[in-house]
């Protein structure tokens, strides 16, 4: 799994407190104005594995750190707040305290790209009561989104026994932030890039793509549209083979020889498919050329197609990966375990049936 993912500049100059739900605030006002900010010890995890995952892989953790380092609330936000009834009789001593606010607690968790299993702290934050409420919402968001994408990729990777996947996922997200964060997530699962063109400035993932078959489709014949295409990227063509007849088109992709590093199917049976493209470019002398299949592919079809012998090289994966779509949300909670107060430390435990906590700090050791 790649752990090392570059550090850039932040996606934004200053994370706001506005940023989390309403009840975040309104405990800490209650908190403030009972003089109860005691440091205190909240921890990230998933309850349980589901049956669809073995192992989850922990993602998030880069975007984290980044709100925790910036978090504030700025003059606006507060008046915003002030304005709102809720707060209608809370004491200026609280406004004065957001002003000033910033994020001082401590940040234990596992690194990007670890296995993970129901019931192991991800992330940790021992802080100020208030400051390690105020952040659940937004720690949750990022690492419960990345976790499930990190995860799902690496089962696509396990399945795909050492061939490449490229997140090709931008469309079906469901936003463009959310698809940024899927690429990156995915490449720490073991994706070898995506075609997502912004997530590979800001977080220096290899970058893949070919061509639409809106651009075959311009042009009155086929093998002008390949030839258009080739005389641009005479050393990088990839050809997308399937718009009107996927054999045809392979047979007139020879043309190029060993100038051509790739080809696409994206329709079809990728099985019956890919072995005819593959003989078509193998007797033609051009055993370099790489198979790319894509066509809402997962996991469990990749190993279908393994397993009758497809030639595939590579696979381009977009809505499956990028949505997770047999598991679309990650249930990872965030509570209380531990609470210092006058010099000792009180272990803190939820006792409600199929939601009880272990109680204090706890710390995931690998052998």
């Amino acid at each position: 799994m790649e752990t090392n993912i570059p550090f850039p500049e932040p996606l934004a100059p200053r994370f706001s407190g506005l940023a989390t739900d309403l009840y975040q605030l309104t405990m800490a006002a209650a908190y403030h104005a009972h003089g109860r900010n005691d440091r205190a010890s909240f921890e990230l995890f998933v309850r349980k594995l589901p049956p669809e995952r073995a192992y989850f892989v922990v993602a998030g953790l880069q975007q984290a750190l980044e709100y925790l380092h910036t978090l504030s609330f700025n003059a606006e936000e507060i008046a915003y707040l002030r304005s709102l009834p809720v707060f209608a009789n809370v004491a200026p001593e609280f406004w004065d305290y957001l002003r000033e606010f910033r994020f001082t607690g401590d940040i234990w968790a596992m690194p990007e790209g670890t296995l993970a299993f129901g019931n192991e702290p991800l992330l940790r934050v021992t802080a100020p009561l208030i400051e390690a409420q105020l952040v659940e919402t937004f720690l949750l968001t990022t690492l419960n989104f990345q976790t499930l994408i990190a995860s799902k990729a690496a089962r696509m990777v396990a399945a795909a026994q050492g061939r490449s996947i490229i997140e090709f996922g931008a469309r079906r997200c469901h936003s463009f932030g959310a698809a940024l964060y899927a690429a990156r997530a995915a490449f720490i699962g073991g994706c070898a890039g995506t075609s997502n063109v912004e997530a590979g400035h800001l977080f220096n993932i290899p970058v893949y793509g070919t061509a639409a078959h809106s651009f075959t489709m311009s042009y009155e014949r086929e093998i002008d549209a390949f030839r258009a295409y080739h005389e641009v990227f005479p050393e990088t063509t990839t050809l997308l083979l399937d718009t009107y007849d996927t054999l045809n088109a392979a047979r007139m992709a020879t043309e190029f020889g060993a100038k051509l590093r790739g080809v696409r199917l994206d329709s079809g049976d990728l099985v019956a498919f890919s072995k005819q493209v593959r003989a078509i470019f193998d007797e033609a002398g051009m055993q370099h050329v790489k198979i790319m299949a894509s066509n809402d592919l997962n996991e469990f079809k990749i190993t279908e197609l393994l397993a009758a012998g497809a030639p595939i090289d590579l696979f381009g994966i977009g809505t499956e990966l990028s949505t997770s779509r047999d598991m679309p949300a990650l249930g990872g909670v965030y509570k209380l375990v531990e609470l210092e107060r006058n010099g000792h430390t009180e272990p803190k435990m939820k006792l409600s049936r199929e939601k009880a906590t272990y109680p204090y700090r706890k710390q995931v050791w690998r052998q």
